[in-house]
């Protein structure tokens, strides 16, 4: 009866890991049941809850650029045109250039993201509930990881337990039809995560994703600076709709 403790041991593996995936989801999904208040989203934190603090620092750096205060070349370098910076994120942006006053737009990026203004973006939206918490989102990540290590240790116990000897009243096709059943679990969880958890997964609650898909449907790239800047914040840079501007960016994600 050694097949039956293997059996066993499949089933705590299984339920365990599973059990944890859906505990992480509960957790994730109580943090959109206090968003009833309004709350009208700022370009930066758009940008934000599409892209992460990358894409606010892009969207900075597009809307300093088309107001003529930075240039984008399109050899993939900015250069600071006026090093009074509006807000704490151009701050950031022209901190980053540094004290020569241009400098190659990915090291820009790259430290414009990590800066404190970009934190402050994501604690409010955090508290606000429209963005998922780092502890949230790893949670469920590592969550998702123990359902499908799990699967794999549910089947090495199946073919342990079909490769030692068995009673002869215990057919082998029954042995391998109860590992089925914790096979089956674990699977199940694992497709309902990829369906209700992977929304978690992103910077975005549901409450900051509804609110995305508002401003998405209004980003049509028009004319408006406004519109334009929020069709950049929403889809990220291949929104350009300037030939010089796009190149330099393009030019940016060649030397990533």
């Amino acid at each position: 009866m050694l097949w039956v403790l293997f059996l066993l041991a499949a089933w705590i593996v299984a339920g365990t890991a599973c059990t944890r995936l859906c505990l992480a989801a509960v957790r994730a999904a109580a943090a959109d049941a206090d968003t009833g208040r309004v709350h009208e989203l700022t370009l930066y934190e758009a940008a934000f809850l599409s892209g992460g603090p990358r894409r606010v620092a892009d969207v900075t750096l597009v809307a300093m650029a088309r107001q003529r205060r930075l240039l984008l070349a399109r050899t993939g370098w900015a250069t600071v045109v006026d090093p009074r910076g509006r807000d704490e994120m151009e701050r950031s942006v022209i901190g980053a250039i540094g004290p020569d006053g241009q400098s190659r737009i990915a090291p820009v990026r790259a430290t414009a993201a990590t800066a404190d203004a970009v934190r402050g973006i994501a604690d409010r939206l955090v508290r606000a509930g429209l963005a998922v918490p780092d502890s949230a989102r790893t949670t469920v990540a590592a969550a998702v990881r123990q359902v499908r290590s799990a699967t794999v240790a549910v089947l090495g116990l199946g073919v342990a337990a079909l490769l030692t000897p068995a009673p002869p009243d215990m057919p082998r096709h029954l042995v391998a039809l109860w590992f089925a059943l914790p096979l089956a679990l674990t699977l199940s969880c694992l497709a309902v995560a990829r369906i209700e958890v992977h929304p978690y997964s992103r910077w975005a609650s549901p409450a900051g994703r509804r609110l995305l898909g508002d401003l998405t449907r209004n980003a049509d790239g028009t004319a408006d600076d406004r519109t334009y800047l929020t069709s950049v914040a929403v889809r990220g840079v291949r929104a350009i709709g300037e030939p010089d501007l796009r190149a330099a960016f393009t030019h940016r994600e060649a030397h990533d």
